[in-house]
């Protein structure tokens, strides 16, 4: 089963992208392969990988100026810019304000056909705003995430840095790949590293 995954399990693994928080709400009860004896909950890194190529395909049928990834969490801005820069998307990293989807009359206005959130408490205005427009909301969750206005939940550790990083880098080599800016995975140098702030 594991040779379908977008990246081998073991990098999964060691970038603790499916270790969650000791809080864990009914939202995400169901992601959860396990709970180890420190009390920290374990999501299942299947589910994770399947639902990152279920985000893919989803992206593909949008133009890349069609999509925006909102960050207000510090730990994914240099992974977000990055993807931002090697897709095309559009990006806002840091403190978002409410109207920036709603209100043309804003100087930061954006048109968008589709949200990615990397999480859905810091990012809420961001999925307000976009619940009021009828955009499809993406969100990376982590256990103790609630989902009410998610259309899409890809769980994950959405806190880490370098889980962040792990996510941002699948996405934008997969996203080319897919676009038909990318030939061949080699052609793509960028690594893990360079989606990760110091």
């Amino acid at each position: 089963m594991t040779e379908s995954f977008l990246v081998p399990l073991d990098e999964y693994l060691k970038v603790g992208l499916h270790i969650g928080t000791k809080v864990k709400t009914k939202h995400m009860s169901g992601f959860i392969y396990k709970v180890r004896p420190d009390g920290l909950p374990v999501l299942n890194v299947e589910e994770i990988d399947k639902r990152l190529k279920m985000v893919l395909t989803l992206m593909s049928k949008y133009n890349s100026e069609d999509i925006l990834v909102v960050c207000r969490r510090e730990n994914g801005w240099k992974a977000a810019k990055l993807f931002a820069k090697l897709t095309g998307v559009k990006v806002f990293a840091g403190r978002y304000p409410p109207g920036v989807l709603t209100n043309p009359q804003l100087r930061d206005f954006i048109e968008t056909k589709l949200l990615i959130v990397t999480d859905p408490w810091p990012d809420k205005n961001a999925i307000n705003d976009a619940k009021n427009c009828g955009v499809p909301i993406i969100a990376f969750c982590d256990t103790n995430n609630e989902a009410l206005n998610v259309d899409f939940i890809v769980p994950c550790n959405n806190k880490g840095k370098k889980s962040l990083a792990l996510i941002f880098w699948v996405l934008s080599k997969e996203y080319l790949k897919m676009l038909g800016k990318l030939k061949d995975e080699k052609d793509f140098t960028y690594t893990i590293d360079d989606f990760t702030p110091e």
